[in-house]
């Protein structure tokens, strides 16, 4: 229950913060001190009158409030809550905490918190739908941020219906009481997963490389469904455009050779993942200042192999870890491909998929945010549904979790 818990409630501006008064009501039946802010479009929607009669305090709504910021409010709010509930979530504002924005009082309080958060989104089935909404969500994911909905139902909008519908305030009151509950040790509490993740970068010259288009998403995806399933996690990165993982150990490197390096430093692991899109080639020669374009030949780029850190990990008895799982991008074959793989890098499971055009999952997998795998293992093949990396992570995690064991 949530009797002596603190509960910040943060009601975003759309047409379900109606259901936000009744949603005070269940949070107090089940003992908790609930504090509100509201957003200014929360306010077209419902007065901060109503919610602070229910709530039996003061509704705040200003971040540059004359008495409530002389003490600086907005952080004493985002610290002094055990939870904050964010009902309903709009577009506008998940976006915003994806993003780091701080330009009114929730944002900057959601920004300024190191407490639990979760997210009651609630919107048009459309916008839910909308690519940049899914980025978002699967960004809050990845930041730690728990999802309570939505659901599927009639919207506001005449004749429309699907997924966007806040969830009930009793379900979230619910949700609210589980996200406070004590915490038990998670699956791979323990141990010690390794993971890699995004492209290699091989210089040329000092201006030019070789490299591929991995984002590094479904890597960091994995390590941070690893470090919240318990996990001490090392993070071995290329170079990618994403935030560290929360809670976890970040190595970043540039080229294959250092990805090497990195990882066998990072030894012993209970089991190692490597997501990496690690370059196969590099020059045989980088050259020491920019090759310059000068009109005569074309010159030309002799290569050499790069090691190969899923097969020397993988084959080494010594420092190999008890689980050790690559992966397979390809453009054909790719349940055939990757099955060769396993068998000759050595390593336990292939976690294959299809990066071509023909792929049908939006924007691309490699860059988007979805993926379609087949796991492959000695026993056989599993065609994994598409799904968004987060949830490709999880379901992975937990894979590896049930493959370990308990720790003995």
């Amino acid at each position: 229950m949530l009797a002596g818990k603190t509960v910040l409630l943060i009601i975003g501006g759309g047409i379900a913060a109606y259901k936000s008064l009744d949603l005070i009501r269940r949070l107090k039946e089940r003992g908790a001190v609930v504090r509100v802010v509201m957003t200014a479009a929360a306010q077209h929607f419902v007065t901060p009158l109503a919610a602070g009669a229910l709530a039996h305090g003061r509704v705040f709504t200003e971040l540059f409030d004359r008495d409530a910021e002389q003490d600086i409010g907005h952080i004493r709010l985002a610290r002094e809550a055990d939870l904050i509930l964010i009902a309903p979530a709009t577009a506008d504002l998940m976006a915003k905490m994806a993003h780091g924005l701080a330009d009114d009082l929730a944002s900057a309080v959601l920004l300024a918190t190191d407490r639990p958060v979760l997210v009651a989104p609630a919107m048009n089935p459309f916008m839910w739908a909308h690519a940049a909404t899914r980025r978002n969500v699967a960004r809050l994911r990845e930041d730690g941020i728990a999802f309570i909905g939505p659901n599927v139902g009639e919207m506001a909008e005449r004749g429309e219906a699907g997924p966007g519908r806040m969830a009930e305030p009793t379900e979230i009151a619910e949700a609210a009481a589980r996200r406070l509950a004590p915490v038990e040790p998670g699956p791979l509490a323990g141990r010690h997963v390794l993971v890699t993740s995004g492209p290699t970068h091989e210089p040329i010259d000092p201006v030019r490389y070789i490299a591929n288009r991995s984002s590094g998403k479904q890597g960091h995806a994995i390590a941070a469904a690893a470090a919240r399933a318990g996990a001490r996690v090392t993070l071995v990165c290329g170079p990618v455009n994403l935030p560290d993982p929360a809670g976890v150990t970040v190595r970043p490197v540039e080229t294959a050779r250092q990805m090497l390096a990195a990882v066998e430093a990072a030894l012993p692991a209970d089991a190692a993942i490597f997501a990496a899109a690690v370059a196969d080639w590099r020059a045989a020669r980088e050259a020491g200042e920019k090759m310059k374009k000068d009109g005569g030949a074309i010159p030309a780029l002799a290569l050499t192999e790069n090691p190969d850190i899923l097969a020397t990990i993988a084959h080494d008895p010594a420092r190999r870890p008890r689980l050790v799982v690559g992966f397979a991008a390809e453009t054909e074959n790719v349940v055939g491909y990757a099955q060769a793989k396993r068998a000759r890098k050595g390593c336990d499971w292939i976690v294959a998929n299809d990066v071509s055009p023909r792929s049908g999952i939006v924007g691309g997998v490699m860059g988007g945010d979805e993926n379609q795998v087949h796991l492959i293992t000695e026993t056989g093949v599993e065609h994994w549904p598409t799904a968004s990396k987060s949830d490709v992570a999880e379901r992975l995690v937990a894979r590896i979790a049930a493959a370990l064991g308990p720790l003995e």
